[in-house]
């Protein structure tokens, strides 16, 4: 074999192996953004609706209004045109059902904090610390932004990728302690990364932000969504 045979043989499987290396690194960065847009698009074309069935109780159960339960519970059926969304989180956990999010939220993130923020979002959506707990009154300041590499950005801001597409009137199911907290969507806003505003924001009633990069990916802007407490 001669040493150009050898040299052409080589650059190929070089070329192979750095084109593959470039397809895996594709998968791996982007691999959830276009399952969710994927998800996202093929249940507008089929008109299908997720939802969080309400809570069934198994025992005797108390309910103050707001759509929680004690007690041990399962989850009740939908309608024909529906499907169900199981939180995978019940503990403390947020699910967004227009874009069919289903993810842990890891409490009291400093969100000045780089390192313990990334700690965070490899787990799933950050709540800032001092903020409120699911149905008091204030601020319960979720987020889910820029971290330490910029491959990071994009696959840590999966959970929160498909925001943009809430409007006025969709629902956000916040779920601590095994109870069921239910937020509508009020306000949605593109603001600049240094913009603070809205994390010091304090309110009378049980409000619900959420904090994602817009364009997605990026740290050019934040999008802002807010949603009160169903009732409140």
């Amino acid at each position: 074999m001669s040493k150009r045979f050898k040299l052409i043989l080589f650059i190929r499987f070089l070329g192979y192996f750095l084109f593959l290396l470039g397809v895996l690194s594709f998968i791996f960065v982007f691999g959830p953004l276009v399952q969710a847009e994927t998800k996202y698009r093929w249940d507008r074309v089929w008109h299908v609706q997720r939802t969080v069935p309400q809570l069934i109780a198994s025992n005797e159960a108390g309910d103050n209004g707001q759509g929680q339960q004690d007690g041990a519970a399962t989850f009740g059926s939908v309608a024909a045109n529906e499907q169900a969304i199981i939180p995978d989180y019940t503990d403390f956990g947020i699910v967004i059902e227009k874009i069919n999010a289903n993810a842990k939220v890891v409490p009291n993130v400093d969100p000045g904090n780089e390192a313990e923020y990334s700690r965070a979002l490899a787990q799933g959506v950050a709540m800032a610390k001092g903020s409120t707990l699911p149905g008091e009154n204030g601020n319960l300041y979720l987020f889910s932004h820029s971290t330490d590499a910029p491959w990071n950005i994009v696959r840590f801001n999966a959970i929160f990728y498909l925001l943009r597409e809430l409007e006025k009137g969709d629902r956000i199911v916040i779920f601590y302690q095994n109870k069921r907290y239910d937020y509508v969507v009020f306000d949605k806003a593109v603001t600049e990364p240094a913009d603070v505003s809205y994390l010091l924001n304090r309110y009378d009633a049980p409000v619900l932000t959420l904090q994602t990069c817009d364009p997605p990916g990026t740290l050019l802007k934040r999008l802002i969504v807010r949603a009160r407490l169903a009732g409140s």
